[in-house]
């Protein structure tokens, strides 16, 4: 009986840590991104962006746009009122932020 293998997996070495148990990033999941118009950057390192869809109506099949505004992390200000933005989702920054500024497309 002692010979049998055990179905609990060895324990881990003491030094190692947590990070270098998580997945790696090219593991992970990819994160979700828009394009989309800013339409307000007074806020300091925050921008709010328009993305427009276009998607069939359920019922009629008419293609209909459908707007939603984010709230987007601009670290150094850069992106302006009008300007063709990329935005990525992360981890809540704020009551409102979860997106995070990528690239800025056009001026």
């Amino acid at each position: 009986m002692a010979d049998e293998p055990s179905a609990v997996p060895p324990p881990l070495p003491a030094n190692s840590r947590a990070s270098d148990v998580l997945l790696s990033k090219s593991q992970r999941a990819s994160r979700k991104t828009r394009v989309g118009e800013v339409i307000s950057s007074s806020m300091n390192k925050t921008i709010v962006v328009r993305s427009v869809t276009r998607v069939p109506h359920p019922k009629f099949g008419k293609i209909v746009k459908q707007q939603k505004k984010f709230y987007a992390h601009d670290e150094e200000n850069k992106a302006k009122n009008g300007d063709t933005v990329r935005i990525m989702e992360s981890r809540p920054l704020s009551k409102l932020k979860l997106w995070r500024l990528v690239e800025v497309l056009k001026k």
